[in-house]
């Protein structure tokens, strides 16, 4: 059995920890972020060719990495219906370039004109994608990871429970890497769509108006966790009405009856969206737990 960890926090004052906060941080400098499609011709699935369309990796790396650097998919939410691309995209890919990590902001596809699987079909893909250019970048191919947030964590999760090895005879050789990341951070993720705690918004968005049973409870991650879903840390607040946390505390017991390796954050107060929550005192340390959990688990100060 893998070590686990249960950390529920309902408040937080004076916390001395050796990571450093977005608060000192100073502006992170970067190389000049790129955008880049996930395929270079259409999606699979496309229905035109709009930007809506096209799902896209924005790149942004640090612009002084020491080795081979930890990679960093970013998923905003949204509601499967629109993307909080500065909040929960940029801000964090900013962070995370603080810390000397490489971040890609996954621009994934919407409903309601697209539906399960191409929002899976495209997070996969950012994932293949980052490990078949880990060289190019600076990127250690078994430190990628998926960082989302309420359904891109959602997201983040489904990738989580559903990977492959990669097909070794595939025509593109992006195809032929793995799609599993190597660990994921979850932020007041969406988990269940069979519960009575279900963000319905995000359901309807994914799934349509009338989902097939089966597929409802095969998105459901806590359904799918197995031995093999990597580690994960997870951040929520108790206050969140939006997505309650009974979603993050029903995958952080998934993950803990599977031995994965986990840690779970619970605030007591902070309303849904917080994004790094550097507007509230209590809630702005998330980030630097967030660091000392990837310090702790090697991903990050390596």
């Amino acid at each position: 059995m893998r070590a686990w960890t249960l950390i529920v926090i309902l408040a937080v004052g004076g916390l001395a920890t050796e990571s450093v906060s977005p608060h000192q941080q100073s502006s992170p400098t970067v190389q000049d972020p790129q955008i880049i499609r996930l395929w270079p011709e259409a999606a699979p699935g496309a229905l035109g060719d709009r930007d809506e369309d096209t799902p896209t990796l924005t790149v942004q790396l640090p612009s002084k990495p020491t080795g081979p650097v930890t990679a960093v998919i970013v998923a905003p939410g949204g509601s499967y219906r629109a993307l909080s691309m500065i909040k929960e995209g940029r801000e964090p890919a900013e962070y995370l370039n603080s810390l000397g990590l490489a971040a890609f902001v996954l621009k994934y596809r919407l409903g309601p004109k697209y539906h399960h699987p191409a929002q899976l079909g495209d997070a996969q893909r950012a994932i293949r994608l980052v490990r078949a250019r880990a060289n190019q970048w600076g990127i250690a191919p078994d430190r990628i990871g998926m960082f989302g947030f309420s359904a891109g964590g959602h997201l983040a999760s489904a990738a989580s429970t559903h990977f492959d090895a990669g097909r070794a005879q595939a025509a593109d050789p992006i195809d032929r890497v793995s799609s599993r990341p190597d660990f994921a951070v979850l932020a007041y993720p969406v988990i269940s769509f069979i519960e009575p705690w279900t963000h319905q918004g995000s359901k309807t968005n994914l799934l349509g108006d009338a989902p097939d049973p089966q597929v409802a409870r095969g998105l459901s991650s806590d359904t799918q966790v197995t031995a093999a879903t990597p580690p994960t840390f997870i951040y929520h607040t108790n206050a969140d009405t939006a997505v309650p946390v009974e979603n993050s505390v029903a995958y952080f017991l998934a993950l803990r009856k599977a031995g994965v390796p986990a840690e779970l954050h619970v605030f007591k107060d902070g309303a849904h969206g917080t994004g790094l929550g550097q507007q509230d005192p209590a809630l702005a340390v998330w980030p630097t737990l967030l660091a000392n959990w990837l310090r702790a688990s090697g991903f990050y100060g390596r």
